[in-house]
């Protein structure tokens, strides 16, 4: 099975708990593009083990969370305690939420899973009120370029790359689409570019990471947007 975070959802939480790319720069990067997010509605898609639920429901949000692992969404009551509104949902699928939900949907990670984006794109700008905002982080375009050079950058196309997690070895599969493709589906799903970001490591990262960041004031791993519902 591609992606089966059940098969490890307790080393993945563990090694993402803290590691650069996830504690000190992506995480970090969402909450600071969601702002002051006090009293506002917000559905956490693909939450995993809840840290970013944790981080946004500490600065006041009202935050409900699915993802398609029921590991990882037991790793996740562990965290959060067992009223947090939490469930096993797929996000390439209908999802159980009426219209209107919610003001914001944080997806960090997540879509670049899919092969197809609009049908889950449609179901997000369903739950979101108009106005509302999709706050999500995806690989990099041109990190597929990275990785594989001779590929066709202008190509969506499927690859895999290999993980340590925590000591436990995974395989992820990935959908590389070009930019504009990215940019071209939010639109035909009605929502509006407002940000595009490809932001630094968060403060204290390079005191954490030195042999990581050695001369290095950023790197090159997701590209992150803010996109309203119109």
């Amino acid at each position: 099975m591609e992606n089966d975070y059940d098969g490890f959802a307790e080393a993945y939480a563990a090694e993402t708990e803290n590691s650069l790319i996830n504690a000190y720069y992506t995480r970090p990067a969402i909450l600071h593009l969601a702002g002051d997010v006090t009293g506002r509605r917000i559905l956490d898609a693909g939450c995993g083990a809840g840290p970013l639920f944790e981080a946004l429901r500490e600065r006041g949000a009202i935050v409900t969370g699915f993802d398609a692992s029921a590991k990882m969404v037991e790793q996740a009551r562990k965290r959060l305690g067992e009223d947090a509104a939490l469930q096993v949902a797929d996000i390439g699928a209908p999802l159980p939420f009426p219209d209107g939900a919610f003001d914001d949907v944080v997806a960090a990670l997540v879509l670049h899973y899919l092969e197809d984006w609009s049908a889950p794109l449609a179901e997000i700008r369903r739950v979101l009120q108009p106005g509302g905002r999709l706050i999500m982080a995806v690989n990099h375009p041109l990190l597929f370029k990275l990785v594989h050079p001779g590929a066709d950058y202008f190509e969506t196309a499927k690859w895999s790359d290999e993980y340590t997690f925590n000591g436990r070895k995974a395989v992820l599969t990935y959908w590389h689409r070009p930019l504009h493709a990215m940019t071209d589906a939010f639109t035909a799903a009605g929502f509006r570019t407002a940000v595009i970001s490809e932001p630094h490591p968060a403060p204290g990262a390079h005191e954490r990471f030195p042999d990581e960041l050695a001369g290095k004031t950023a790197f090159l791993s997701f590209l992150f947007f803010v996109l309203e519902a119109v």
